[in-house]
């Protein structure tokens, strides 16, 4: 049976815990990439997963049919992360709700779910992101590998 696609409201996304960690590395950003790719593959999605750190590409994936236009709309989810400081998703549901916020934003920043911010001491250093089903699942496979991840630094 196939998973049923999530509903998130803005109220939901804002009292998700903050992916805040003590440093993030490349590898930090490696091991994120295998562990989202494990979860990309356990739920068989068709997904592209990259992970920035700053504007660096420190780890890309493309599984299934997605390619080079996954990862020029992931770009687009990271400005708006980055503008935002926090979910693209939650930044979607904001611009539905408020679309004034995007006024002055061109066409390259990207409101669509599936880009989750990562802190080091409160400072946005790095980002998840995914691209490749409706942006709901996106967010659903970047806030879980983000789950995970921190599930295990703090093991």
């Amino acid at each position: 049976m196939a998973r049923p696609e999530p509903t998130y409201t803005i109220e939901q996304l804002e009292s998700e815990p903050v992916a805040n960690v003590p440093s993030f590395t490349r590898d930090d950003a490696v091991r994120l990439g295998e562990i989202a790719v494990g979860v990309i593959r356990e739920w068989d999605r068709n997904l592209a997963v990259d992970i920035h750190i700053g504007d660096e590409l420190a780890y890309r994936a493309q599984l299934g049919s997605t390619g080079q236009g996954n990862a020029n709309v992931i770009q687009g989810k990271i400005l708006v992360t980055k503008k935002f400081g926090h979910s693209s998703l939650l930044a979607r549901l904001k611009k539905d709700a408020h679309p004034s916020i995007a006024e002055g934003l061109d066409d390259s920043y990207k409101f669509w779910g599936g880009c989750i911010p990562i802190f080091v001491d409160g400072e946005l250093v790095a980002t998840v992101a995914t691209s490749g089903e409706p942006d709901v699942v996106d967010h659903e496979a970047a806030a879980e590998a983000v789950k995970r991840y921190l599930a295990e630094v703090a093991a």
